[in-house]
């Protein structure tokens, strides 16, 4: 069988799947660079290749080729211009496996969804799955003009989300909520993301936003220090910043604490199978580990929560890989209320199975996968390396219009294959 990976080459995802599937006996897969498809360039997949699309981040030249060159290194714009980019070429990943005859694994319309917190949320709550309450997506603030309102039949993501910190603060108001999280609606590892909180003559925001001002103009740029806004003037400028490409706002979840940190999960679901799972503590808001989080102690969550409850917790978690069918594993963020008896999902990962060192029954994901790829396929890279590479040839049609309708246009999300998602 012969195996592909779609990454970047020189990025740790590929070279540690790479590494656990030489670990097992089997030849180096080939990996075609996400920067030849993100650039348009030609590219074709071995007849019957089994081909793995690996996280397309992490790289600044494929992130100028999704964006058209709109943001600069460490900088927070462009989101919905990535976004559109990203589907672009999930179009052209679904268009060449279908000409070859490739299988991919990780279906392109859910990761498309995956990334679009609102569609994502939606699809959720439509499933009777634990989230915290959101701001409608066709609400006032996350509306387009009347000029241009969306079609009632639009995919997630056709919408112009956004119009700025007053409406937020009005729509806020209007339901009566004091402590929100607002996240970009395309952004992932808690880029540009705020927790929110507001009382009478006050506002503050912490977040690893870094706000730059240049006279009149104003910069967002990424930050490994998490850092509190207590000027509602620096906030403001913040959410004016970020609402153009999209927001997605939720109620403030209240998180269980353990040792004096609050903490969340991140469940690895891996063939529908809650498995591997990390504990997040942290003094702020920000669990992300690369912000200043620690991995906490599984057993003692597991004492405190109860049996009961942790394995309504792990349930939940395999209910939501359940609405991606098509995708071999999600990362979920879970959060535990305080008392334990309440628990709910705060975001699902197309790939968060990153958890270096994180071992069950010996393996940590990316071994545990290839085992699940050998036990699939039988043997992976009996022939030469070469009879599995992605050629150069060209692929006369294989565009993201094939797969994406109105790609180019403003359609963007889960309508990759077949199927709508409707943002509620």
């Amino acid at each position: 069988m012969r195996l592909t990976i779609v990454g970047n080459p020189d990025n740790r995802r590929v070279t540690l799947f790479s590494a656990a599937v030489v670990a097992a006996g089997s030849l180096a897969p080939e990996v075609l660079p996400w920067r030849v498809v993100a650039a348009g360039e030609p590219f074709a997949f071995a007849s019957g290749a089994l081909v793995r699309i690996e996280s397309p981040g992490e790289d600044a030249e494929v992130r100028r080729l999704f964006t058209g060159g709109v943001a600069g290194h460490g900088e927070i714009v462009g989101g919905r211009a990535w976004y559109l980019g990203l589907c672009r070429a999930l179009g052209r990943l679904r268009a060449a496996a279908d000409l070859a005859g490739a299988t991919l694994l990780g279906d392109p319309a859910e990761i498309a969804v995956l990334f679009d917190k609102a569609a994502c949320h939606a699809r959720l709550t439509a499933a009777g799955i634990p989230v915290p309450p959101a701001l409608p997506t066709t609400g006032r603030v996350l509306a387009r003009p009347a000029a241009s309102a969306p079609r009632r039949d639009a995919r997630p993501g056709t919408a112009t989300p956004g119009s700025g910190w007053e409406e937020l603060r009005d729509a806020l108001d209007a339901v009566g909520w004091s402590r929100v999280f607002v996240k970009p609606r395309h952004g992932s590892s808690a880029s540009g993301v705020l927790a929110l909180r507001r009382a009478p003559g006050r506002t503050w925001a912490t977040t690893s936003v870094e706000l730059v001002r240049d006279g009149d103009r104003v910069r967002l740029f990424n930050s490994l220090r998490v850092r509190t806004y207590r000027d509602e003037r620096d906030v403001a400028a913040i959410v004016d910043h970020l609402a153009p490409d999209g927001l997605h706002v939720e109620r403030w979840f209240p998180k269980a604490g353990l040792d004096g940190r609050t903490i969340d999960l991140r469940v690895l679901v891996l063939a529908g199978r809650p498995g591997h799972v990390v504990v997040r503590a942290s003094h702020s808001p920000m669990t992300n580990l690369h912000l200043g989080g620690t991995r906490g102690d599984l057993d003692a969550l597991r004492r405190a929560a109860g049996p009961d409850a942790y394995a309504a917790a792990m349930a939940t978690c395999a209910r939501v890989a359940a609405q991606f069918p098509g995708s071999p594993h999600v990362g979920v963020d879970l959060m535990f209320a305080p008392g334990w008896t309440r628990h709910a999902v705060a975001e699902v990962n197309a790939f968060g199975d990153l958890l270096p060192g994180l071992l069950v029954d010996g393996r940590d994901p990316y071994e545990t996968q290839v085992a699940a790829l050998r036990t699939r396929a039988g043997r992976l890279g009996t022939e030469s390396v070469a009879s599995g590479a992605p050629t150069s040839a060209g692929t006369p049609g294989v565009e993201a219009a094939a797969l994406l309708p109105g790609a180019g246009t403003d359609a963007t999300s889960a309508d990759v294959s077949s199927g709508r998602e409707s943002i509620r």
